[in-house]
């Protein structure tokens, strides 16, 4: 059996994919890249923007002929659009086998096996009922993309309400996972030879709040430990708060561990022990992305972003003053409803003071059962977006430019990754501040070279190996078959 696995959208899908392939490979099923091999075609799909769905039910719509010459072959769609959806894909797309949610994960390869005897199943929960399994895809096993590198999910769901955002609908109220477990997880990725983790979670600032919250009001024990950390536990005062700064010193004191990076944070729940958690642990990295959203303070409160201008870019002057050689990413959402020009030039003012080395810039796309979706009256034309976005891409590549320009001449650290995508006979690898650098030679990805920067362009930058440090630390795997 032989399975194609599509994934649509964020980071949390990305892992939610890999736990998906680990189920299904636990179930004695083979990846293939190629729809005619496969016998499932799983797609994991994306609700953020619009053309998610004309996405999925385009690529529904070519597997359909596929599906009338092999009727046997099954077919999947899991997911944030499957989560809002509900019954709206198996209507739309009645050949489709499978339809599940962002709780039911860890049902993937069972469901497949229910719906051979009994038909189309659309199982959707409205929550996840197993905190160890669907709460947390991290405790299923998994098929790791690269094997240097790991996602580790801290957290699911978010208690945040922005008007343009449907992850609290199709994700759920945040729920934060168990400290000790994040750390005995690290701890067994760096023996498997992992080298770089990722937290993950749709509000990594708050994580372990309302862990600390549940357990302020009663008497330490070892449970507490394993729940919210030694640092809390012992730490005197028992009061709520966020536990992310403790998380980034434990897990990256985990030996083995060389690289810790995080997304997405949330700017106003940014604090001062998450600043000096970066700056005093080598192995975190000299990376931030910090999503503003918009520089004007009436459609950042209409966003309910929880901030203005002004205390973002003073939590971002912060971080910038407390971390040596930051390098700084940024959301922002272009159009609005209601968003005048004078709103837009605000935003363009907070851009050019933040001087972002990147930025990921969006038309806001309306998501049904978002509060935004229902300001139809205040939507932007079109053709005044698309004029907005240029002038905004003008004003990060300037400093997309002058900050990658600062780079060259210097020796940067970086952790290969693989050919480039343009030329497979130049290597491609990222710094610790998360800058792309192509380079030439033959190295393997996991592989750790110091490269002298020698060019540099608004979204890369261009070196000479001048090191290699070290090859890959992945174990290498041999099968053994029992005689």
């Amino acid at each position: 059996m032989k399975y194609l696995l599509r994934t649509y959208g964020c980071q949390m899908n990305e892992h939610d994919s890999e736990r998906i392939a680990g189920l299904l490979e636990s179930e004695g099923y083979e990846a293939t890249t190629e729809v005619s091999e496969a016998d499932v075609v799983m797609l994991n799909t994306c609700c953020i923007r619009e053309n998610a769905d004309n996405k999925l039910y385009a690529a529904l719509g070519d597997l359909k002929a596929e599906k009338t010459k092999r009727p046997d072959m099954q077919i999947a769609v899991g997911g944030c659009l499957a989560q809002k959806d509900k019954d709206l894909v198996g209507q739309k797309a009645g050949h489709v086998d499978v339809v599940f949610g962002t709780h039911n994960v860890h049902r993937a390869a069972e469901l497949l096996q229910e719906s051979r005897e009994q038909g189309q199943i659309v199982e959707i929960l409205e929550a996840a009922v197993d905190a160890e399994h669907a709460a947390f895809p991290s405790a299923l096993p998994e098929k790791r993309e690269v094997d240097y590198a790991a996602w580790v999910t801290i957290q699911i769901g978010c208690d945040n309400s922005c008007a343009f955002c449907i992850v609290p609908s199709v994700r759920g109220p945040e729920i934060s996972r168990p400290f000790g477990d994040l750390v005995r997880e690290v701890e067994h990725l760096a023996k498997d030879g992992v080298s770089e983790i990722t937290l993950l979670g749709q509000n990594v600032n708050s994580y372990g709040r309302d862990i600390t919250l549940k357990l302020g009001g009663r008497d330490a024990d070892d449970f507490d430990v394993h729940e919210a950390g030694e640092l809390w536990t012992s730490g005197g005062r028992r009061r709520g708060r966020p536990l992310f700064a403790d998380l980034l010193r434990a897990t990256g004191e985990v030996p083995g561990i060389e690289r810790v990076r995080f997304t997405s944070p949330h700017p106003k729940d940014l604090r001062e022990d998450t600043i000096a958690a970066m700056a005093e642990v080598d192995t975190v990295c000299n990376h931030l992305h910090f999503p503003l959203q918009s520089g004007s303070d009436e459609i950042l409160k209409r966003m309910h972003r929880g901030y203005t201008a002004e205390k973002y870019l003073d939590r971002l002057h912060a971080a910038y003053a407390g971390i040596d050689d930051l390098a700084v990413s940024t959301d922002i959402i272009i159009g609005f409803p209601g968003e005048t020009e004078e709103h837009f030039v605000k935003t363009l003012e907070v851009a050019a003071e933040a001087q972002y080395d990147s930025a990921y810039t969006f038309v806001f796309s309306p998501r049904e059962g978002t509060e935004a979706a229902e300001f139809t009256d205040d939507f932007i034309p079109k053709e005044v977006t698309k004029e907005r976005m240029e002038r905004l891409r003008r004003v990060i590549e300037r400093s997309a430019a002058q900050k990658n320009e600062a780079r060259v001449g210097r020796i940067e650290e970086v952790v290969v990754e693989g050919p480039s995508r343009k030329n497979e006979g130049v290597i491609s690898g990222r710094t610790r501040q998360n800058k792309l650098v192509h380079f030439d030679g033959e190295l393997k990805a996991g592989s750790l070279a110091m490269v002298e920067i020698t060019q540099a362009k608004s979204h890369y930058l261009m070196g000479e190996l001048r090191e290699v440090v070290r090859g890959p630390r992945t174990r290498t795997k041999i099968p053994v078959i029992a005689g």
